[in-house]
Parts: C-alpha cells; sequence; structure tokens
C-alpha cells in the first residue's frame, strides 16, 4: 500500500436554520483502507442535476456572494423563506457533495478485489465526489478497459444507469417504445444511443430546434419540439406510429406531463376499434425522474381513466432488479463507456473554481449543453 495523504480537500454544502447556504471546502481526513476497501484518488466529477438539490440547497442563486474570510474560497446564499421548512433535516450539517466521479486507484486493503484494483481506473458511485480522495468498498467501484481515462468514465452511473433502466422498465412493464424529455441532454443522446442498439422506438421531446437537429444527427426518427405550434400534433402522430404510451419526463413541473397524456390517449382513441365511456383502454404512464421546471405539476384530466403518473429513482430501480441484473448493466456501460455512453463537458473546473461565482451561476442554470465536470486534482 502506497503512503496515504493525511487529508484532502471536500467541497461542503450546509443550510443554516436562520435560512443561508454556505458552500466551503475543508481538509478532511483521508481513511485508510479496510480488506475490502480501496482509496481512489478522484480526476473527474460531473455536476449532474441530481447533484444540485444537495449542492445548492434551492437556495436562491441570484443572492450568491462570496464571503471568503482565508485562503479557500466561500459562498453563501438565501434560501427563500417559503422552502426553509422543507430542508429542517439538514440544517447546520456541513454535507459533503457529488453522486459519481472517477479517478485512479492509489491503495487498497487485502482482500483479492480490492488488490485487483489497484493502480486502475475506475468509475465510482457513492457520494462526496467533490474530493480530493474517497475510501470507498470495491462494490461502489467499476473498473475501466486499459486506456479509459478519468474524464471519459466519470459520468458512468447516473446518466447510463438511468437510461438504460427506462429502457428495462418499459420492457418489465409490458410496454414497447418510449417518450423521453428534454432530450437532447447527455443522458437524453445516450438513450436514444441504446434504443438504436437494441431496436427500441424512442419519441424524443425538445425545446428548440438545433436540439432536435443534435438528435437526428445521432440517428434518432422521432422528434418533438416543444417550442413550434405543431407540436401537440407531432406528438401525437409519433405516438400513434410508435405506441409509446410510457414516458419519463425529467422537467417535473409545469404542464408537460398533462401534454404527454393527453396526446397518448388521443392516439390511443384513434388506434381504438370500440368506444369506452371512461377513455381509452389503454393504460397511459408518465414517470417524473428530475425537477429542470420547479413550478407545480399541473393535471388538466382529459386522457379517461387508465393512466398514472409518478416518481422514478435509479437506486430503487437497481435494488427492485437484483445484483445480478444490475451488474450486466454495470458491465454493458464499462464496454460501451466510449460509445453509446461518451459524456461531453462544456467545462472542466477546480474545487476551487467550483465556488467561483460566475462559474456557479453558469451551472446552476442545468442549461442543455452546459455541463461542467470538477476535477479535484487541478
Amino acid at each position: 500500500m502506497s503512503t496515504l495523504p493525511e487529508t484532502g480537500l471536500q467541497l461542503l454544502s450546509c443550510v443554516t436554520s436562520t435560512g443561508t447556504l454556505q458552500l466551503s471546502l475543508a481538509d478532511c481526513p483521508v481513511d485508510a483502507p479496510k480488506d475490502s476497501q480501496v482509496v481512489v484518488q478522484i480526476q473527474a466529477s460531473p455536476i449532474n442535476p441530481s447533484d444540485l438539490g444537495l449542492l445548492l440547497g434551492l437556495a436562491d442563486i441570484s443572492t450568491a456572494r462570496s464571503v471568503a474570510d482565508g485562503a479557500q474560497p466561500k459562498v453563501e446564499a438565501d434560501v427563500p423563506a417559503g422552502i426553509l421548512p422543507h430542508l429542517s433535516a439538514r440544517f447546520d450539517e456541513a454535507m459533503p457533495v457529488g453522486n459519481e466521479g472517477s479517478g485512479v486507484v492509489i491503495a487498497a486493503g487485502d482482500s483479492p478485489e480490492a488488490q485487483a484494483l489497484l493502480g486502475k481506473t475506475v468509475g465510482v458511485l457513492g457520494g462526496a465526489m467533490y474530493s480530493q480522495y474517497r475510501t470507498l468498498h470495491v462494490s461502489q467501484c467499476l473498473a475501466m478497459h486499459d486506456g479509459v481515462t478519468a474524464k471519459e468514465s466519470a459520468s458512468c452511473f447516473v446518466n447510463p444507469l438511468t437510461a438504460l433502466g427506462m429502457v428495462e422498465t418499459m420492457r418489465n412493464e409490458g410496454y414497447k417504445a418510449l417518450i423521453h424529455t428534454a432530450a437532447a441532454s447527455n443522458l437524453g443522446q445516450m438513450l436514444q444511443k441504446i434504443c438504436i442498439a437494441d431496436g427500441v422506438d424512442l419519441v424524443n421531446i425538445v425545446r428548440k430546434p438545433e436540439q432536435a437537429q443534435l438528435l437526428r444527427d445521432i440517428g434518432a426518427t422521432y422528434v418533438c419540439d416543444s417550442s413550434l405550434p405543431t407540436f401537440v400534433d407531432d406528438l401525437k402522430a409519433a405516438i400513434v406510429a410508435t405506441g409509446a404510451y410510457l414516458a419519463f419526463d425529467a422537467t417535473g413541473g409545469g404542464q408537460l406531463a398533462n401534454h404527454i397524456l393527453a396526446a397518448m390517449e388521443v392516439a390511443a382513441n384513434e388506434t381504438a376499434t370500440e368506444y369506452s365511456r371512461y377513455g381509452s383502454a389503454q393504460y397511459k404512464q408518465v414517470y417524473i425522474y428530475g425537477g429542470l421546471e420547479r413550478s407545480p405539476t399541473t393535471l388538466t384530466r382529459s386522457y379517461g381513466m387508465q393512466w398514472g403518473l409518478g416518481g422514478w429513482l435509479l437506486t430503487p430501480f437497481l435494488q427492485k432488479i437484483g445484483q445480478e441484473r444490475a451488474g450486466e448493466l454495470r458491465q454493458r456501460v464499462a464496454d460501451e463507456v466510449r460509445t453509446t455512453f461518451a459524456s461531453s463537458y462544456a467545462e472542466e473546473i477546480s474545487l476551487a473554481q467550483a465556488l467561483d461565482l460566475d462559474v456557479l451561476k453558469t451551472y446552476a442554470l442545468q442549461a442543455t449543453g452546459k455541463k461542467f465536470l470538477v476535477n479535484p486534482s487541478l
């Protein structure tokens, strides 16, 4: 085992009981690995939408200000009074951030599984990834093939397994096609590639013509632009053509889920062979898996009684399908990390740069094509 540093920098997020978000860097102890553990020097960790809830604490980022009083940066922002009561469980606790990342194993415990990872680049999952070092169980690591870099494997858990999970859910629930919103994202592009490879029809919903073109350039057949006056008709036609009565919605708020359910009902009635006063017999399901739109989810029920709206999360899904199937999905990611599951980033930043006000306000927008990568080793 190589000599380990005693401490490493880590990004921490704290919401105070008085309504202030505090972002800071701290020197934290590096734990020596036990029998089935390894120490990973983190070299890349993406800022995913799923990270921003913990990182930013639902604060009003327009109020963000630098309050550094030493060598390390520190940022504060105000949490709206109406939101604060919902965050009471995390009051006054400095919490580490970052769901996933990648790096090199620099120390390993005595078990054969741990020793086999020594010196290898691994994708890792387990929180606190905006850190220079992480001590993890070998089960939290996914070994990369030789030559794959940390940057290439930084996003090998959340987006790839979510995209694979959507197709797996489709099959498990008896559907034959999918609808996906915010479809030009890194995750959306992965999902389109999976669907092409697996022979699954995918209906993509985007907000801009350039996003539609991006998807068509990678082989998408069905792309519906919600900014066009023909959106509703285009969506209905795509559902008729594909039989896509299952949707995954990344926006969450607003009326998009409602529009999707309504279009599904129109499509189902158009292809129905008999009338029912309770609406179509086709069951229509929308799963919300993100919160890009923070306004309330609005439903105007016009789609009969055979429909469902629910939440979908990656971790419960993986638990449901079991360790063996989850392992098969993970291995597919490792095998295709440079192709199907390749990710792109607008900028690579250090831990200190993550607390630069201009940088912070940019990645907080969650804009398509503006995905940031944190490199704690910079």
